[in-house]
């Protein structure tokens, strides 16, 4: 069904405490380093805080997100909040768009317009998409799975959504990060419904022998452990401990602040420069959805069940798939490696953008996607 009631509220005294929080931030002793070196620049926090606490206006943007296509489905007492962008061409392929950490559907929407409406942006109407852009469980809008294990995973969830919801017998998918992995598990679990999988990341081989690497997969797997020594402590503790870390970000908004904003700069193509990929505007109205929703804490949970065995493990994905790697994104592996898994049919390079591409460069992104499922689409009718 379509929201008929605002998808978010926010009362007045909540926004009050909102910034009574931020104006109150009790700052930690200051470390004789400079910038960006050991975690968040505390110049830089202090700036956005003092900004959020004062001169943003968030009922610009609560009104922002309540105009969009917003919609609700109940796939069996599990409520999916999602983003519905009709084609502007009759029976267009349906694909659904997932994001991952720390996003909400924000991400996405410059894409997904772009999907649906490509005349709008200097393309052909026949490559339209009828784009659904759901919300991750415990992300903003749509609550936590009610249990750990015993219930339906997010792509189970993605399928009947798609499938036994919307009607849709066959529909593409394309995912970053999380996405990437919920994307390529609904592509192993449902092959007879998706038509194929454009992804910005790519799951490693469930069974690897590293006897049989390359050189040039020999050198990804270094890379990766070198990023997952320097930069992965984040990864760390949302797999193992995550409820150590949730009261306090849940407490703090200038702590769940620098939390996310140091990923914003480390992880795009900003040249450390985060205005030049991100607006204020942009991350403290992610920043401010995960506060008024209180979903921070719920945010953590995709990575400590991958971590505790309670996800699927992708093992093989044999419907066509695409892999566009963007130069300043977490992983950028061989086209090898991620044929080991993968029914790789289309690799590309981007000469720009990094993990948050759909919001960086939404017009690369949205070509290639086009481009990938332009091939798979039947005469006529997705």
């Amino acid at each position: 069904m379509t929201s008929t009631a605002p998808v978010i509220s926010v009362s007045d005294a909540d926004l009050e405490d909102l910034r009574a929080r931020l104006r109150a931030t009790r700052w930690p002793e200051p470390w004789p380093v400079d910038g960006w070196e050991a975690g968040t620049d505390t110049a830089e926090l202090r700036r956005l805080v003092t900004y959020w606490s004062s001169e943003y206006d968030w009922r610009v943007h609560e009104a922002a997100v309540n105009a969009l296509p917003s919609h609700f489905a109940d796939i069996d007492g599990t409520p999916v909040h999602y983003l519905r962008y009709d084609a502007e061409r009759p029976d267009a392929l349906p694909i659904v768009l997932t994001h991952g950490w720390p996003s909400t559907v924000l991400e996405l929407t410059a894409l997904a317009e772009r999907l649906a409406a490509p005349s709008r942006h200097g393309g052909d109407p026949q490559d339209a998409f009828t784009v659904i852009v759901p919300s991750l469980p415990g992300f903003a809008f749509s609550p936590q799975r009610p249990a750990l294990d015993g219930t339906e995973q997010t792509h189970d969830l993605w399928h009947r959504l798609m499938h036994d919801r919307l009607g849709f017998a066959r529909y593409a998918a394309h995912g970053g990060d999380l996405g990437a992995g919920i994307t390529s598990r609904l592509a192993e679990a449902h092959p007879e419904a998706v038509v194929g999988i454009h992804l910005l990341a790519v799951a490693a081989p469930a069974d690897h022998d590293p006897a049989s690497s390359t050189e040039e997969e020999r050198a990804h797997l270094a890379a990766t452990a070198s990023w997952q020594a320097e930069e992965g402590g984040y990864m760390h503790q949302q797999s193992t401990r995550p409820l150590t870390l949730a009261p306090a970000l849940s407490d703090s908004p200038a702590g769940l602040l620098s939390w996310i904003l140091e990923k914003y700069r480390a992880w795009s193509d900003c040249g450390g420069e985060l205005s030049t990929r991100f607006s204020d505007d942009f991350v403290l109205t992610q920043a401010s959805l995960y506060w008024f929703t209180g979903t921070i804490s719920t945010s953590f949970r995709p990575y400590y069940e991958y971590a505790h065995d309670l996800t699927r493990r992708v093992r093989r994905v044999e419907v066509p798939t695409a892999l566009a790697q963007f130069p300043a994104d977490l992983a950028r592996p061989p086209r090898s490696w991620a044929e080991r898994t993968y029914h790789l049919t289309r690799h590309t390079v981007q000469p720009r953008g990094g993990h948050f591409a759909a919001h960086e460069e939404p017009a690369l992104l949205a070509d290639d996607i086009t481009a990938f499922f332009r091939d798979l689409r039947r005469p006529g009718r997705p």
